[in-house]
């Protein structure tokens, strides 16, 4: 069991000095958390656009190729945004080799959260497949990173979609949605 932070699941959980005991101990309190069970697999994020008619990008994979034997791959804050720590760790992403099939498996899925979850113009869908083949999500981001060089831009690339085109098709999605009453 990974206990996680309420506030940003990418973060660490961090003890706060709290007030002595009547035994003279110090106590520590935690900031609100959860916990989760991580799920051995592979990282791998889908891009979906659209309001009524929706386009889900190519499946895009996080890896890590220089991990320890036996450490956990997870998306830190700090295999995120550290530079020095993602070239120690082997930190890629890319297109996810998945089998047709699955794929397609993994689409008509994205699509369905995507519209229970009420998203609308473009969210990013994370999932941990497993090593029979199963797809978890771990977690759903309506406003995901959509630089030039990050994974959903690169994702719509790989599909044909041009940056400034992206850019484009968000703007319209965004003016042009309504919601449902």
């Amino acid at each position: 069991m990974i206990q996680r932070p309420s506030r940003d699941a990418s973060q660490r959980l961090e003890p706060r000095p709290g007030p002595a005991s009547s035994s003279g101990h110090d106590r520590r309190s935690y900031t609100t958390a959860w916990g989760t069970i991580f799920i051995e697999g592979r990282e791998i994020y889908v891009g979906v656009l659209g309001n009524e008619l929706l386009t889900v990008l190519p499946a895009w994979e996080l890896t890590m190729r220089k991990l320890t034997d036996g450490t956990p791959m997870i998306a830190t804050d700090r295999a995120k945004w550290n530079p020095r720590y993602q070239k120690r760790i082997g930190l890629k992403s890319g297109p996810a080799a998945l089998p047709p099939r699955t794929a397609t498996e993994l689409e008509r899925l994205s699509k369905r959260i995507y519209r229970l979850l009420g998203l609308s113009g473009y969210a990013r869908l994370d999932y941990r497949l497993d090593g029979s083949g199963r797809f978890h999500l771990l977690e759903a981001n309506p406003n995901p990173q959509i630089a030039r060089d990050e994974d959903f831009a690169e994702a719509a690339k790989h599909s044909g979609l041009a940056y400034e085109e992206l850019l484009q098709k968000l703007l319209t999605l965004g003016l042009g949605y309504r919601p449902r009453a």
